[in-house]
């Protein structure tokens, strides 16, 4: 596979070229990219490089350690923007707004106070899951 490749929601790159604020999956979970540590190269071996980074749904540290030449996988994530149809305790009912597509996303804690119906919000499609990440400003 070549770098940037892409193969269902995934991309493939190189463990060297993920920088802090990357997107990379460490044990099937998307993260983003925390910090990155290269070690020099032996007499007979590689660069090796030890990347650190925060799971973007479940917000648990993992790292990762490879030579810096391996193919790592980067996940493709989708920003749209959505309407709220409707507010059910955690959970909002949304509308895409390009597709009109209407299902149901839970509220995240921080944004539980300012999601009321009608209002426009940012949300992301990450390996498959939803999640709502912000509030759109009009």
């Amino acid at each position: 596979m070549e770098e940037g490749e892409v193969q269902g929601e995934v991309r493939f790159s190189t463990a060297g070229a993920m920088k802090k604020g990357s997107f990379i999956i460490i044990d099937s979970v998307a993260c983003r990219v925390t910090d990155t540590q290269t070690s020099k190269p032996g007499k007979h071996g590689h660069a090796k490089i030890r990347i650190t980074a925060v799971g973007i749904l479940d917000e648990k540290k993992r790292e990762l350690v490879c030579p810096a030449h391996d193919n790592v996988n980067a996940p493709i994530i989708e920003k749209r923007t959505a309407q709220v149809l409707s507010v059910s305790g955690d959970t909002a009912n949304i509308m895409d707004s390009e597709s009109f597509e209407t299902f149901d996303l839970n509220i995240p804690e921080e944004l539980k106070a300012d999601v009321v119906e009608g209002c426009s919000v940012l949300y992301w499609i990450i390996t498959g899951t939803k999640v709502m990440k912000q509030l759109k400003s009009e």
